[in-house]
């Protein structure tokens, strides 16, 4: 039953995603802006033997790309709410799980297309890794999307307007973005910044994802990357789901 109500709910929102070649493209334009204006910038840059400057620029777009991208995923879920979609779909014998799991799969495959336009791109550019690290890489941004999205939801089901849940995802997602090292390794800040940054579960994933891009898969930042991700995805998924159920949505 469950499965068949998330593979239902996933289709109607992945044929309602390919009709909007504009949300498929839109999406991944911000890291492709910082692969093109930013990337060739690290080029000369002593970067230390994490890689050389696309090694460590590429896995913390890929991340990046879920990171913004899957937690802005509320916002249709309000839309929803709004036009009266979730109330209709209230009624229906459809899971409630399903109606999270569904939306969060559609999301999961849309951000994994989209990271795989910005590795072609970033190869075009220069990139050289491993064919096992990129998957890799696909793998946790395919972890860290169902993550988000699942608070996303969760968060937009608890709030009204827009203009409620973009501030408290504005005010989340920046300072994710800073103390993860995205765009550089933190280990190239101050001793204080690199400590405080361990406190950010996405640290662990872009150090994790960085190894796998380098051809370094049995390493401590693997191991805490993948428990990181896993055990994030799983709280997260129970948490959305429980908020869905508690809503009667």
């Amino acid at each position: 039953m469950l499965l068949h109500d998330t593979a239902l709910i996933f289709g109607r929102y992945a044929r309602q995603t390919l009709r909007s070649r504009f949300q498929i493209l839109f999406g991944i334009l911000m890291p492709l802006l910082y692969l093109l204006f930013f990337g060739p910038l690290l080029t000369e840059l002593p970067l230390g033997p994490d890689g050389d400057s696309w090694q460590v620029l590429v896995p913390g777009l890929l991340l990046q790309l879920g990171l913004f991208g899957a937690s802005f995923t509320g916002f249709a879920l309000i839309i929803d709410k709004s036009t009266g979609v979730l109330e209709r779909m209230r009624v229906t014998p459809v899971s409630r799980a399903a109606l999270l799991l569904g939306r969060v799969l559609r999301d999961a495959l849309l951000f994994m297309f989209q990271a795989v336009l910005l590795v072609l791109v970033a190869v075009l550019m220069g990139l050289r890794a491993p064919l096992g690290g990129v998957l890799i890489g696909f793998a946790f941004v395919g972890l860290l999307t169902v993550s988000l999205a699942s608070l996303s939801y969760a968060l937009a089901m608890r709030v009204s307007t827009p203009q409620e849940f973009g501030p408290v995802i504005n005010s989340l997602t920046m300072p994710a973005m800073l103390l993860s090292g995205l765009m550089l390794p933190m280990t190239l800040g101050p001793r204080w910044l690199d400590v405080l940054s361990h406190f950010t579960p996405f640290r662990y994933l872009v150090d994790a994802v960085r190894d796998a891009y380098v051809g370094s898969y049995a390493t401590t930042h693997m191991l805490y990357g993948v428990l990181v991700a896993l055990g994030f995805a799983a709280l997260a998924v129970t948490l959305g789901t429980g908020v869905f159920k508690k809503a009667g949505a």
